[in-house]
């Protein structure tokens, strides 16, 4: 009997678990009211700040309430361009001007959108990353759903009413710097969580991991692994379709 492998503490540990003390709350659109539905409200950018953990910055918008005598102060994912001071419109009828929350369906095609609802009034779920960004491909009015390009380059199918940001989300170019020193990577990973650094499977005992062992630094069987796999053999590629580099031009299916 081997040891417990590293995939099956990852489960319910809470020595794995994400480093949440410091963040500033989800990042969501308002609830959906009649206002949105119908109309659009206002609200002022307060401030722009960061976001332990995350690569995007968030911006704190306030809006007065509709419907009680109190400010709504809501955390949206910032867009490029968005600054402190800025009005913000969200709704149907508010005007197609980037940081604008906006239901898909009311943009024209080939808008650049981000924080992208994938079912109505889920307040944002897609493309929200720094820099990240989808593209509203068309619309069809007749089943009320729209086709969205995902910054993967997958097409999604998403009801026509479901909200989105037009932009794209602020902080772009993360990635564009090296880490350059593993103090970085430290750095990065504390914010997030216990997951850095990575020891590789082949470099255990085989004790620890499938891959262990052996006098030189190699697998010795295939890493693919089947999906019903018990919990201490699930290392490596699991049910892989495929595996290898991924060779020729990339086909998006339509």
């Amino acid at each position: 009997m081997g040891r417990v492998i590293r995939g099956q503490r990852k489960g319910s540990s809470l020595i794995f678990g994400s480093h949440t003390t410091h963040r500033k709350g989800a990042a969501k659109f308002r609830n959906l009211d009649y206002a949105e539905k119908h109309g659009y409200i206002k609200g002022v950018v307060k401030e722009i700040i960061h976001d332990p953990g995350r690569g995007a910055p968030l911006a704190k918008v306030q809006f007065r309430d509709p419907y009680r005598y109190k400010l709504q102060k809501m955390t949206f994912i910032a867009t490029e361009g968005m600054h402190t001071g800025q009005f913000v419109y969200c709704g149907k009828k508010a005007a197609l001007t980037v940081g604008n929350v906006l239901p898909v369906g009311s943009m024209p095609e080939g808008t650049i959108v981000c924080n992208v609802e994938s079912k109505t009034g889920d307040r944002g779920t897609l493309a929200r990353t720094s820099g990240n960004y989808g593209t509203i491909i068309s619309h069809n009015p007749d089943t009320g759903k729209s086709r969205v390009r995902l910054p993967s380059g997958r097409k999604k199918v998403i009801p026509s009413v479901a909200r989105a940001t037009v932009g794209i989300v602020a902080g772009g170019g993360r990635i564009d710097k090296p880490m350059l020193k593993a103090g970085n990577s430290y750095h990065k990973y504390r914010a997030k969580r216990n997951c850095w650094p990575r020891v590789r499977g082949v470099a255990m005992n085989p004790v620890e991991h499938p891959h262990g062992g052996g006098n030189h630094q190699h697998v010795g069987h295939p890493t693919t692994v089947r999906r019903d796999a018990p919990p201490g053999q699930k290392a490596g590629l699991i049910a892989a379709r495929r595996t290898g580099q991924v060779k020729g031009a990339k086909k998006i299916k339509d």
